[in-house]
């Protein structure tokens, strides 16, 4: 067996630093939009992970470089040949109620629950024989064929560990704990009052000694984005995560006495900004329609102006934060000339462009202001049609659309979060999730494949940026942005982000500096 880490060393650095921290105080923090539900193995959403990610833990952590970190797995080995994975689990670990966590809730929560109810870790769980208890604080997963990016799905968002003794033979949906969510958490779940607040405390039993530092945490809910600065203003919150206020209201609020923010904390999801372009019909079956949508836009000053500087202009489909990125592709630098080109070859003929923002407020609605500007300079003629929520995602459904604004999380491996975009299998009419822009290259297909299973980082890499190459020149979608959300805070709380998801988990080390 190889060992990968031990976390005895740092266990023991850990304790010697909490005893220097200072312990108690309360954070406001603001949620929006109010989570659905707090149960993190049945809702996966952006808010429910923000507050579930203090409530339960899963295996592993990730650091800012994306490398695992001891969570309630405190080592770990893995075989040579990659099929064999064996996590060592903390001792003493309670769930919130009392009862002890063992390997046992790990083979209930990845073997039967979250295959179940997970369909994103479902894929990955696919490549899984087996999952066996080898005794209370050892479990072993058996793969049927080696995967390289199987060390990177043990996060809280990913595969959750929720208690076997509470919802084994139960409808996972229905079960009454859903309401009072109980994990391993550093934090335990106090009330929600519906519309106000989520109110989270210390768990005193916590298995790191001395962690948590703080007492209580209030997740606010302001469902305005003004309101929201303003509340940081005046003080009634602490902490402003990624994407609670429009982009222009960041300078003002960085500026302020005391305060400061950081970008950090997002390299597990690395959030990357993309324009759907329906390859089925209309000027954007064209490729080089495509290639000119790529070239008119001025995507430096999106970044600068619109974004404030939080964002890297993209290169392809795999972000520059995270594994197996590579720039050898070719780069559509702003060349409205080059754009007018290609529209002529792609024997456009002026028919109306509808471009679908998202409908997440101000900055996406000022973006497709900014992608109409750019391509009716170019010749080509354009429409904004605005929509709700509900809207937008029902024309993705339904693939009503020509140009459509998102942003995907890619969960820190092409394999996890990158290729479900682009394969031919994963294109399925009623979702907004997979392959929305109907790109087919059966060929690309073989090699997302072949990358997903590949043993080691330098064969993996080989592949990968042969994909990248190729599907650049392809244009299935528009790529964009690698989004910054900075993360604002008053500057006395301490160590908020220390892993690659941010405050979804950082409150374990979270501290109040008087």
């Amino acid at each position: 067996m190889k060992k990968l880490l031990t976390a005895s060393v740092l266990t023991i650095a850990a304790a010697c630093t909490a005893q220097a921290q200072q312990q108690g105080g309360r954070l406001d923090i603001v949620v929006q939009p109010e989570p659905p539900s707090l149960m993190l193995g049945l809702v996966n959403n952006g808010p429910t992970q923000l507050v579930a990610g203090d409530i339960y833990e899963s295996l592993l952590r990730y650091d800012t470089d994306l490398n695992p970190q001891p969570s309630l797995a405190q080592s770990w080995e893995v075989s040579e040949d990659g099929l064999t994975y064996t996590f060592t689990l903390q001792e003493g670990v309670l769930w919130h109620d009392g009862e002890s966590f063992t390997a046992d809730d790990v083979v209930f929560s990845a073997d039967v629950f979250l295959r179940e109810t997970n369909p994103r870790l479902r894929v990955s769980l696919e490549y899984v024989d087996t999952i066996t208890a080898l005794d209370d604080h050892t479990v072993e997963f058996k793969l049927r064929e080696p995967f390289g990016p199987f060390l990177g799905v043990f996060e809280a968002g990913t595969m959750p560990m929720v208690p076997k003794h509470i919802y084994e033979g139960t409808n996972y949906s229905e079960n009454p704990a859903n309401n009072t969510p109980i994990g391993t958490g550093p934090f335990k779940f106090e009330e929600w009052v519906k519309g106000s607040y989520i109110h989270l405390v210390k768990n005193e039993d916590y298995y790191l000694d001395g962690q948590p530092y703080l007492d209580e945490v209030y997740y606010r809910v302001v469902p305005d984005a003004a309101s929201r600065a303003v509340a940081f203003e005046n003080g009634e919150v602490d902490v402003l995560p990624g994407g609670s206020v429009e982009n222009w209201d960041v300078p003002r609020l960085t500026e302020m006495e005391g305060v400061c923010s950081t970008g950090e904390g997002w390299e597990y999801f690395a959030p990357h900004a993309l324009a759907w372009l329906n390859n089925r019909e209309g000027p954007t079956a064209s490729q080089e329609f495509r290639q000119a949508i790529m070239y008119a836009q001025d995507r430096e000053f999106v970044r600068d102006v619109i974004w404030n500087g939080f964002g890297t202009v993209a290169t392809g489909p795999i972000s520059s934060k995270t594994n197996f990125y590579t720039d050898e592709v070719t780069q559509y630098d702003y060349d409205p000339e080059k754009a007018r080109e290609l529209i002529e070859a792609s024997g456009y003929d002026g028919e109306t462009v509808r471009i679908l923002p998202l409908p997440y407020g101000e900055t996406w609605q000022r973006w497709a202001e900014a992608m109409k500007q750019n391509l009716d300079e170019v010749g080509v003629n354009t429409e904004i049609v605005a929509t709700d929520v509900a809207g937008w995602n029902q024309r993705l459904a339904d693939w009503d659309f020509d140009i459509a604004y998102t942003y995907l999380y890619q969960y820190g491996d092409p394999a996890l979060g990158v290729s479900r975009n682009y394969l031919a299998s994963n294109i399925a009419k009623g979702s907004q999730w997979n392959n929305v822009e109907g790109y087919e290259n059966p060929a690309l297909d073989e090699k997302w494949a072949e990358a997903a299973v590949a043993v080691g980082a330098d064969a993996r890499q080989a592949i990968y940026t042969d994909i990248q190459k190729e599907i650049v020149e392809d244009v299935p979608v528009a790529w964009l942005l690698e989004i910054e959300f900075p993360t604002i805070y008053r500057c006395e709380i301490k160590d908020l982000v220390t892993t690659a998801i941010g405050v979804n988990d950082g409150l374990r080390d979270a501290y109040i500096e008087e």
